[in-house]
């Protein structure tokens, strides 16, 4: 699961972007972005060239009649992506990664729960991403845009991570993000960077319950606190 998150521009995340050959100063920090909201968004063309575009966080699919938030379309379970309707072709040919420094989760019983922020080392997340392109049928009176809309690929949690939730956003290692944005290779749904392990450790904190408020864009809800806890890399 992945609800909220922030971009800063940290090192780590504008290595990030460098490592990828993104010619580009991330702008102001922006926090606890929700769902409809703009997000960054990475894509690769044909050219093996990586261009960061804003596109809307909750996937529209091309063939929809209308945007709707009808259904929860901001993450993907990658269990199904072979296999929904709105993820099967984006899942072959547009795959995309959003940039993030960090992401925030909630844990606690119904009613008392607790906002957590979670990165790692370096504030610098790639979280696996797809996205699609919807434009108003051609008889309507719609004179909108088209509109570039992107979801959040999760995969079940790590053992480690199972206290925050039961899922997890795939967050692809240096390795792996390449390979991820070039949609002209396949990607098999089972391949290993589903696999519901930490590829690197990753750090956690509480934060103010304000941050439940998606409207609060507040850096000082941000803040941790209390103290930083650590994830071991790996499965267990």
């Amino acid at each position: 699961m992945c609800g909220r998150f922030n971009v800063v521009s940290t090192p780590g995340l504008q290595a990030l972007l460098d490592g990828l050959g993104v010619d580009l100063q991330l702008p102001e920090p922006i926090y606890n972005i929700a769902p409809t909201e703009s997000v960054g968004l990475l894509r690769g063309n044909e050219h093996g060239e990586v261009r960061l575009s804003s596109a809307r966080w909750w996937l529209t699919p091309s063939w929809s009649k209308e945007v709707s938030q009808k259904y929860a379309m901001f993450n993907a379970r990658s269990e199904g992506l072979t296999k929904s309707p709105a993820f099967r072709k984006p899942f072959a040919s547009q795959r995309g990664i959003v940039p993030m420094s960090s992401f925030i989760e909630w844990r606690g019983s119904k009613g008392d729960k607790q906002p957590w922020l979670i990165s790692n080392e370096d504030s610098a997340l790639a979280v696996a991403a797809l996205w699609d392109l919807w434009s108003a049928v051609a008889d309507s009176d719609s004179q909108d845009k088209p509109l570039l809309s992107c979801t959040l690929v999760t995969t079940a949690a790590a053992e480690p991570f199972k206290p925050w939730h039961s899922r997890m956003p795939v967050m692809l290692s240096a390795g792996d993000r390449e390979r991820w944005l070039d949609n002209g290779t396949p990607i098999a749904s089972d391949d290993p960077l589903f696999e519901p392990r930490l590829r690197e450790p990753l750090r956690l904190a509480p934060v103010a319950k304000s941050a439940g408020n998606s409207r609060n864009k507040n850096p000082d809800s941000m803040q941790p606190a209390g103290e930083w806890a650590t994830l071991p890399a790996g499965d267990k």
